[in-house]
């Protein structure tokens, strides 16, 4: 079978120019791209299936998201809708709880990622973050799941059993009593995760983790280390790996060459 990429977005906003930044213009020039060469965008759990063995189409992607960004459902939520993909949105919950006790102050350009995470500590996340409106809506759709990235953005790798298991559980809950829908996926904060990390999530009923480790899914990856692509700011670009990292061939000589 093809092996599968899965794509690592944050910000779709126009403030180009940072490694966590993608344009609305790029940004719809590569869902252009993935609708018009026929590619296929998964959901979750199809992409837990494949692991397992069930086929999928050839060109399958799975488009992900990571943090909860407003210009999410700003910039690159109407393009999904505009090309029909499905896409998935991993929410730090008291991010979303704290962008849902305040009102956007404006509607004008959304800040660059640096001032985001200053207004974030500074407690006005109903500027530049999600609220759990924002995610019912994208969620009623059809086209956006959500899933876990924790309750604050720990760093997994450094946290108790006890503060593990509130992190991982208390995002897990929170999302499924926001959304009335599942919540088995988590994506773990700066890509820092552990064994006990692991053996948490997999206790509290997450079938699978995502990380930011480089490299594509195949049948038997490991469903708790799943790895994804950085996608760049440059439609050519996309173009061009999209072919590679869809070639079970192509993919593992690029990344091989990578990786040394």
């Amino acid at each position: 079978m093809s092996p599968v990429p899965v794509l690592m977005y944050h910000h779709v906003n126009p403030h180009a120019g940072d490694l966590v930044t993608v344009t609305p213009r790029v940004f719809e020039g590569q869902m252009r791209h993935l609708r018009s060469r026929g590619y296929h965008s998964l959901s979750l759990d199809a992409l837990m299936g494949y692991l397992g063995g069930a086929t999928v189409p050839s060109r399958s992607v799975v488009i992900t998201f990571d943090d909860g960004w407003l210009d999410n459902y700003l910039h690159a939520f109407p393009v999904l809708q505009r090309y029909d993909l499905r896409a998935t949105i991993f929410l730090v919950t008291d991010r979303v709880n704290q962008a849902s006790r305040g009102r956007r102050e404006d509607g004008g350009p959304v800040p660059t990622h640096r001032e985001s995470k200053m207004l974030v500590r500074g407690g006005k996340a109903q500027q530049v973050a999600l609220n759990w409106d924002h995610v019912r809506e994208m969620a009623a759709g059809g086209l956006v799941e959500f899933h876990s990235h924790t309750k604050s953005h720990a760093k997994c790798d450094t946290l108790s059993a006890g503060e593990l298991e509130e992190e991982l559980g208390g995002s897990k809950e929170e999302i499924e009593r926001r959304t009335g829908r599942p919540c088995p996926f988590v994506c773990w904060p700066h890509g820092r995760e552990s064994d006990d990390a692991i053996e948490t999530a997999r206790k509290l009923g997450y079938r699978g983790a995502f990380t930011t480790k480089p490299g594509v899914v195949e049948p038997g990856s490991d469903p708790f280390d799943i790895r994804r692509i950085v996608v760049k700011d440059d439609v050519g670009w996309f173009e061009k790996r999209m072919a590679v990292y869809t070639s079970a061939t192509l993919s593992k000589l690029y990344l091989k060459v990578k990786k040394a």
